[in-house]
């Protein structure tokens, strides 16, 4: 049996097709049983069978294959489970028949409290704890609940039955077939579903309340929910009614089940999963509460159910083959639900907003310690963490990158053909290239993977010389060292106006272009353009920021650029580019702080949403790297930064306008977030005053639920030890609602205090009962004062933080908030001392980025020492 140890991937000489699987949830003492009679097709000659399965216990005696041609039974002479492996191997005395057989197996489990194969969610049901049964199969874990081949490509069949409490509700990927109800128990059977993946199986079993509606074909849509929260369901109800039907028209296949539920689950390790006809969320992701709820969390359901639903074209329907194509489920879906979004509300502009995707996907990938989309997988364990910001957010960028190129007429086209040609199969990334160069007869298979198979991505470098602009790509590293990757890079551009665009593929290094040539005409030599519009002011690379790269101009054309930013004629996803592109070259110290914040106060006057978000964004990193290379210097970029504030939010104010926009509400709220976390005195004052209103009447307008956030922060920034007031009020609110939108915003804002002690706290907080386990990332974001205690937090409760977080995605939360900001490379010691004999596979990718983010600030403070102007430049900067 060693042969088959120590594998990444299961022995393939038997093919499951068709699962009977049977399970008896006990919903009291928290265990499970089960049996599973696997349908087989025996395709080599072997006496071993080799399946997944782990912490279950699997009865021997009941083990035993079933030969379909005489029905001879087989029994094993060996059923052994390795733990460590994570397999159950089956030894025969003889070769086994090839041809169809069926194994059959008895197992029994615990419903854990890890939030991943079955598991138990605790709920309050009429004032009385209760259980609800839940499975969560992605991406290795289905072998947690039934011994199965438990990986992609072996798609089968599932016929499942539930055993369950007669009053309870219980769900399936398929509609009921037929239940029976006998004295206290019932029996659910459910129809037999379409070929699908293992960790696509799902099974809910609790008390629910549900919303329901149809699409115009008949397809049954339902949320299920807490009892009593049904109302909150309407809102995703609504989006994915839509958003069925506007898949079906934009892949031209219909979807392929019966019915679609939704269950927003109290106990969830993800935002949402995608489960085939039975898609599970956390309540944050899927309910919407009028009163409650911010214009924010609205926006993030529907994000969320669009992607949940696009994975049912893309994941369900055709499946990657092995987890080194996860970037086609997550990349694609995360690109299709901006699609879908968009659609049905244009008016949020949606696809500005997905350059914070690009952002996120960027500033990962220009670690060394990042991996390319397609990265090998040599061991479940080392799944959970390639579901990053690289799978998703990268391989989204990529997408619309590669649709901005081929054009969306042909790339809608190429993916309906990648569709209908592998429904109800496994691709891999080169499948579907193939088609999108079927369909464009472009060269596509050459184009992306220098974007898919290597790892980060070029800064493409600017420079005006003689008339001629000069263009030289290098991979782009957060250190500042150069890497030797080489890309063909998709290159656009266009100089004094939208109305001159040009694009081209760098294929080299190094180009160089004629300006008059190329953009028909030359380049100013003040600045300006004229009104004849022979000369050009400014040139923007990267247009709409629709290209994975980064873009460092020259001095000239950054001051050029500058301008145009003050007067008003680059768009806001250009506005953005520039901005983003200037902070990470600084962050790298190819571009120097007083040049960025020369930058930054350009954008005094601005408006746009994302453009404003990002720009606060930048702010807080701004404001904790200068507090670590020049203390002395803090009070005044903080006024820095609190002024370029002022002018939005003099125009939005604090009360919500009648008929104001989605954006304007979003914006408002993390204006004056900042404003507080800068410690804004008048802003800190309002939000106290409000919130003293809002302890007497949850309901007052003072502060509508765009607003909390803000108001939580500031009433933080006044507590201390001394004066804990404050946090008591929070801590009541947090234990009064039972909205997990409000628990979550109150959990992201206590750690902003500044007073150390609380931070301890809050942070000990976190792991008490009161706060569910897949809450408690969101309180770990702790104010710069913060960050001592919370690493020395980490190292003493580390036993504790694994034994409940490790087994999941959630730890590595825990790992990169607390490690990843500190900027010393004494603190690199530390860490790596701490770490020597407790990393684990499940995080040790997430460690070493967090390490080389703490190296990559201690380049930073040191390059920002160095600069001579800086002081006289904040300075000029806070007389705006």
């Amino acid at each position: 049996m060693e042969q088959f140890r120590g594998k990444s991937r299961l022995p393939n000489f038997l093919v499951p097709k068709r699962y009977d699987l049977k399970l008896k949830p006990d919903l009291t003492v928290c265990k499970f049983s089960g049996t599973v009679d696997i349908s087989v097709d025996v395709v080599a000659d072997t006496r071993f069978i080799v399946l997944n399965a782990v912490e279950l216990s699997v009865d021997p005696n009941s083990v035993r294959f079933i030969t379909q041609i005489d029905s001879k039974v087989l029994e094993p002479l060996g059923v052994e489970l390795f733990e460590d492996d994570e397999i159950l191997m089956l030894e025969f005395a003889k070769s086994l028949p090839l041809g169809v057989g069926v194994l059959c197996i008895a197992f029994d489990g615990t419903l854990n409290d890890k939030m991943k194969g079955f598991y138990r969610s605790t709920y309050e049901h009429h004032g009385e704890k209760k259980n609800m049964a839940v499975t969560q199969f992605e991406s290795a874990d289905a072998r947690r609940c039934f011994p199965c081949w438990d990986e992609p490509a072996f798609k089968a069949t599932f016929k499942i039955t539930l055993e369950v409490p007669a009053e309870l509700i219980a769900l399936s990927n398929m509609p009921v077939f037929e239940e029976k109800v006998d004295g206290n128990l019932k029996t659910v059977h459910y129809l037999e579903s379409p070929i699908m993946s293992t960790y696509l199986v799902a099974a809910v079993v609790g008390f629910f309340d549900y919303v329901e509606d149809h699409t115009p074909d008949g397809i049954k849509v339902r949320v299920y929910c807490h009892v009593g929260k049904e109302n909150q369901g309407k809102f995703a109800l609504d989006v994915a009614v839509k958003t069925l039907g506007l898949y079906k028209e934009y892949f031209a296949v219909p979807y392929s089940l019966p019915k679609l539920d939704m269950v927003a689950i109290p106990d969830f390790v993800f935002r949402a999963m995608e489960n085939y006809g039975l898609v599970t969320y956390r309540e944050i992701a899927l309910l919407y509460d009028d009163k409650h709820s911010a214009a924010a969390n609205k926006q993030r359901i529907a994000i969320s159910v669009a992607h949940e639903l696009a994975h049912q074209w893309f994941g369900n329907l055709v499946t990657m083959e092995w987890w080194t194509h996860l970037w086609l489920n997550e990349g694609f879906a995360t690109w299709v639900s901006y699609l879908a979004t968009d659609i049905l509300f244009p008016e949020w502009k949606i696809w500005a907003q997905f350059l914070d995707q690009i952002t996120e996907g960027l500033r990962l990938d220009g670690l060394a310690e990042s991996h390319p989309i397609e990265v090998e997988i040599n061991h479940a364990g080392e799944i959970d963490e390639i579901f990053d910001a690289i799978s998703y957010r990268k391989g989204a960028s990529v997408i619309r990158m590669l649709q901005s190129y081929l054009g969306p007429e042909c790339f809608q086209r190429g993916l309906a053909s990648y569709i209908k040609r592998f429904a109800c199969s496994n691709a891999k990334t080169e499948d579907l290239w193939t088609v999108l160069e079927e369909e464009s007869g472009e060269p596509v298979n050459k184009l992306m993977s220098s974007w898919t198979k290597q790892k980060g991505y070029p800064v493409i470098s600017a420079k005006l010389k003689d008339q001629k602009l000069e263009f030289e790509q290098s991979q782009f590293l957060l250190s500042g060292s150069h890497g030797d990757g080489q890309w063909i890079v998709p290159i656009t551009l266009c100089s004094g106006s939208y109305d001159a665009r040009r694009n081209f593929l760098l294929h080299t290094k190094s180009e160089a272009h004629d300006i008059k040539e190329y953009l028909g005409c030359p380049i100013s030599e003040d600045g300006l353009s004229n009104k004849n519009r022979s000369t050009c002011s400014w040139i923007k690379l990267n247009v709409d920021q629709t290209g994975f790269y980064r873009v460092k101009y020259d001095e000239g054309l950054l001051t050029r650029l500058r301008c145009a930013i003050e007067c008003k004629s680059m768009s806001a996803t250009d506005r953005y580019g520039i901005l983003e592109d200037s902070y990470a070259l600084c962050m790298a110290c190819e571009q120097s702080m007083t040049s960025l914040l020369t930058l930054m106060g350009a954008y005094k006057e601005e408006l746009d949403y994302t453009v404003l978000s990002n720009l606060i964004s930048i702010s807080y990193k701004v404001e904790k790297i200068v507090a670590d290379a020049a203390p002395e210097l803090l009070d005044r970029i903080k006024l820095f930064l609190i002024n370029l504030s002022q002018y939005p939010v003099a125009r939005l104010g604090w009360d919500p306008k009648q008929g104001e926009s989605h954006l304007d509400s979003m914006l408002r709220g993390e204006l004056l977030t900042a404003l507080a976390l800068f410690g804004h005195e008048v802003t800190i004052n309002e939000a106290s005053m409000r919130f003293n209103a809002f302890l007497d009447d949850r309901n007052t307008p003072l502060l509508p639920p765009d607003l909390r956030k803000a108001a939580y922060a500031a009433v933080m920034q006044n507590v201390s030890t001394s004066n804990r007031v404050g946090y008591e009020s929070l801590l009541r609110v947090y234990r009064e609602t039972d909205l997990s939108q409000e628990k979550t915003r109150i959990l992201g804002s206590l750690a902003s205090c500044p007073d150390p002690n609380i931070i301890l706290e809050v942070l000990n907080f976190l792991l008490s009962s009161e706060v569910r386990n897949q809450d408690a990332v969101f309180g770990l974001a702790v104010s710069r004062e913060g960050c001592e205690i919370a690493w020395k937090w980490l190292k003493d409760n580390w036993d504790h933080i694994y034994k409940t977080w490790g087994s999941g995605r959630l730890i590595t939360h825990f790992i990169s908030s607390i490690v990843s900001p500190f900027s010393s490379e004494m603190k690199v010691k530390e860490v790596e001392e701490f770490f020597a004999t407790r990393t684990k596979p499940s995080f040790a990718r997430t460690l070493k980025q967090s390490i080389e983010r703490v190296l990559i600030n201690a380049n930073w403070v040191q390059s920002i020492q160095k600069e001579k102007d800086l002081a006289a430049a904040v300075e000029e900067e806070t007389l705006f």
